[in-house]
Order: C-alpha cells, then sequence, then structure tokens
C-alpha cells in the first residue's frame, strides 16, 4: 500500500471541491440536475480520476485503460466536472450541459462524451457491466482494472445482486465495487423505503472482500483503493459510508436535494460554503 503524502491529500480535496462547484454551477445554469448524490459521490471521484486511474485523457479509447463505470448515472454531473477537470474536453464544455448541441446529455451516454465507459441511469446495472468487462479482458488482450461506483439505490435492483453473485462465482478480482452508502434517495431515507442492513453481512455472504470507510476521508479512500488491488482471492466492495449534499449545510441528508435546483439566494450560499471550505 502507498504512503500518501499531505501534499496530495490537500490536492485531492482540493479536486474534490471544484468537482462540487462545477457541478452546482451546472445544476443551477441548466436549471436540472441532482446534486445530493454528486456531492456524496466526489471526494471517490476525485481520488479515482486525479490519482488512482490508470487513464490517458489525450486517448479516452486505450486499451490498457481502467473502466470506471458510474452506476448511479443521475450523478452525471460530477463525473462530467471529472473528466472535464482532468482534460478529456475542455472545461467550457460544462456550460453546455444538457444542450442539443453538446455532448454532456442529462445522464452520461458512452458514444457521446470522451470518457465515459456506460450509458447510465438504470440503477443497478453498472455491476453487471463491470463485471463482464472484467471477465472480458480473460479472453486475451490487454489488462486493466475496472470500477463501478453503485449507489444504495442501486443496491435496492436485484439486477445489482445478480452482478455479485457473477463476480463472486468468478472470482472477478480485477473488479472493485465503490458503494456510496449516504442512505439518503429521492423519497427519503434509504433504510426506511427499502433496508440493505445488514449490508456488510450481505456483500460478505455474496462473496466479496469488504472495506468500510468514511467516504469523505480521502486518506481513508486511496488507503482502500490501493488495498483492494493486493485482494486476490475474491472481489472486492469499498462500503464508503457519505453524507447526501456534502459540503452545502442546507443540502446534507436531506432527500428533497436528490433532484432539486437551488433558487438564487440557496445558489450563492452554496457557493459561499464550498469556496470557505478552501
Amino acid at each position: 500500500m502507498h504512503l500518501h503524502t499531505e501534499k496530495l491529500i490537500g490536492e485531492l480535496q482540493d479536486a474534490a471541491r471544484q468537482i462540487r462547484l462545477d457541478t452546482l454551477d451546472m445544476v443551477y445554469r441548466r436549471q436540472a440536475g441532482h446534486p445530493g448524490g454528486s456531492f456524496s459521490a466526489a471526494d471517490i471521484l476525485a481520488a479515482l480520476y486525479f490519482h488512482h486511474l490508470k487513464i490517458d485523457p489525450d486517448n479516452p479509447g486505450w486499451a490498457e485503460r481502467d473502466r470506471f463505470i458510474l452506476s448511479k448515472g443521475h450523478a452525471a454531473a460530477a463525473l462530467y466536472a471529472a473528466l472535464a477537470r482532468r482534460g478529456y474536453f475542455p472545461v467550457a464544455d460544462l456550460e453546455k450541459w444538457g444542450h442539443l448541441d453538446g455532448h454532456l446529455q442529462g445522464h452520461p451516454d458512452r458514444i457521446k462524451t470522451p470518457g465515459v465507459e456506460m450509458s447510465s441511469g438504470f440503477l443497478g446495472h453498472g455491476l453487471s457491466i463491470a463485471v463482464g468487462m472484467a471477465l472480458a479482458q480473460r479472453l486475451g488482450g490487454p489488462r486493466y482494472h475496472v470500477y463501478a461506483l453503485m449507489s444504495d439505490g442501486c443496491m435496492q435492483s436485484g439486477v445489482a445482486w445478480e452482478g455479485a453473485l457473477t463476480a463472486a462465482k468468478y472470482k472477478t478480482t480485477e473488479l472493485t465495487v465503490i458503494m456510496d452508502y449516504n442512505d439518503v434517495q429521492l423519497d427519503g431515507a434509504a433504510h426506511e423505503i427499502m433496508p440493505l442492513e445488514p449490508i456488510v453481512d450481505k456483500w460478505k455472504a455474496f462473496g466479496f472482500a469488504v472495506l468500510e470507510i468514511n467516504g469523505h476521508n480521502m486518506r481513508q479512500i486511496l488507503d482502500a483503493l490501493d488495498m483492494a488491488l493486493e485482494i486476490h482471492s475474491k472481489p472486492t466492495v469499498i462500503l464508503a459510508h457519505t453524507t447526501k449534499g456534502k459540503g452545502v449545510s442546507f443540502m446534507e441528508n436531506t432527500a428533497a436535494w436528490h433532484g432539486a435546483v437551488p433558487n438564487p439566494e440557496q445558489y450563492a450560499k452554496a457557493r459561499a460554503e464550498l469556496l470557505g471550505g478552501a
């Protein structure tokens, strides 16, 4: 496992803050989007795109690249922000999110957007597709690692657990699942709508190694990503406990901000809070 310096931790925290700021601007500008779940995933996306993933923004189709699957496709704004800031396309393109003549759709589109590996939005499907990608390299060709970011809403879907069963059967150690466990979804608390607990026991029963972390602690995120690569007997899930709407006080842990748009006063307050964390 690598030793991660304070300088690196600080740089990645800055990248996560920028992803949140870009997301806020995009949602406000478009008057549509999903800030809550985008903010909860920002630290994970920053760790992956600005440090951990083996990728080349100048060559998005590089055969040996790591694959990242955003199963929770409604968090597209955060993914687009990460891709733009990482150099896959100009940051100015974020201003055309959702435009008919733009390449950034409301949900990720692998045909239109450089760096997007899966057209997602149907919750739960990302894990099964990631398993397929992990297995594909066993047929020959370049080696790579696959990462699937799932929401708790994703894990309420049967297809997600079918993917987990398949991953365990074939011992897809080429796959790391990351669960953005913020416990809030569109209509309220996930544990009230469709409880997942005991989630650690479930993942273990399905044949996964489980690493449980604070999904906003950058050092824990990096350590878990490194550790997952050292587990060679079974697939790994990183259970990341996160906060819906992280970074904006009035959005945190509030279902109303799953897919809401701030008014001018709320936008100004949210931006000030995010900048205040610098």
